[in-house]
């Protein structure tokens, strides 16, 4: 990939600190949000604000709309990208701590790896990979054991098995995107699926019964700021930050937030969220990421070219 002119020093150091420090204090902002507005319903407000405004921003600018087809595919994602994987971190996220969680979907990598070996064939199962995916999952093991005793309480089981299933869902939609019809701009194809999400997000909530007893004039100003930043800092300006430096700097090293978020949002858990922070977590934070740092850094051999644009949106 051509890099375009580097930009000032300044601004790449704003941009990186947006997507490590922004994306990893939204995790928090969701806890905050979900306290009093219902799990799926917050989920598909904020996304479907978020694509509507990236959509009327890509139009203006001259982008086409997505075809019908890519509609079609954007949906299909939408699925398993928002109401799988965001809903069910919202969910969770009114059981589970926000560190806890941001750490739990740090797997992602994990699962993506796997996906690779059994249905992309695209990587195979070495030593390496092995080892990496074994330390992953003694990482979660130990935030979820209860035969094993670390001073504190493990995580509840029903909100840890709900984030292993999102993260399961993003992967196998990173799988599908490598195969499904997409606009060519990437911050349209965005867009629309976080249109797409945030639509099957609210139907979603109503289907499950969250607007009955939900009154929004009942909820206090903390949820709605949380929502705002969740709208604003975490999905347009992270999203945006995103995109503009995968055009000026190298996709290994933007993809490093990855390893950066989950210990922002234990800390940011911790100081502004009173979240323990005892061996525990400690432990298997640590393990996570270090099952991430090998996978991410495993060379390929039969590396696809699609990977960088698939997880794009790959933020809490």
């Amino acid at each position: 990939m051509s890099l375009a002119p580097r930009p000032r020093r300044w601004k790449i150091l704003l941009a990186f600190a947006v997507i490590y420090f922004v994306w990893g204090s939204t995790f928090l902002a969701i806890r905050v949000g979900v306290r009093e507005v219902p799990p799926f319903l917050l989920a598909g407000i904020r996304f479907f604000a978020a694509g509507i405004i990236l959509y009327i921003w890509m139009r203006a600018s001259g982008t086409a709309s997505p075809t019908r087809r890519e509609w079609a595919s954007a949906s299909v994602l939408a699925v398993l990208i928002f109401v799988l994987d965001y809903g069910l971190l919202f969910w969770a996220e009114r059981r589970v701590p926000s560190g806890i969680a941001a750490v739990m979907m740090a797997t992602i990598p994990a699962f993506m790896a796997l996906a690779e070996i059994l249905i992309l064939r695209t990587q195979k199962l070495t030593l390496r990979l092995g080892f990496a995916l074994l330390v992953g999952l003694a990482g979660v093991a130990v935030l979820v054991s209860r035969s094993v005793s670390f001073g504190d309480a493990p995580i509840d089981t029903s909100g840890a098995i709900a984030l292993v299933v999102a993260a399961i869902g993003w992967s196998l939609a990173s799988a599908l995107t490598r195969k499904l019809p997409l606009p060519e701009s990437k911050v349209m194809s965005s867009g629309s699926q976080m249109l797409a999400g945030g639509v099957l997000l609210i139907l979603t909530s109503a289907m499950l019964g969250e607007f009955r007893g939900f009154h929004a004039q009942a909820v206090s100003s903390r949820p709605w700021l949380a929502l705002a930043y969740l709208i604003v800092a975490g999905s347009i300006l992270g999203f945006t930050a995103y995109v503009w430096l995968l055009h000026h700097e190298s996709p290994t090293k933007v993809g490093t937030y990855a390893y950066v978020n989950p210990v922002v949002a234990v800390l940011v858990g911790y100081f502004l969220g009173g979240e323990a922070l005892g061996a525990r977590t400690v432990v298997g934070t640590l393990l996570v990421l270090v099952s991430v740092v090998v996978i991410t850094t495993t060379p390929k051999e039969a590396k696809s070219a699609g990977l960088t644009q698939e997880t794009q949106l790959a933020e809490p």
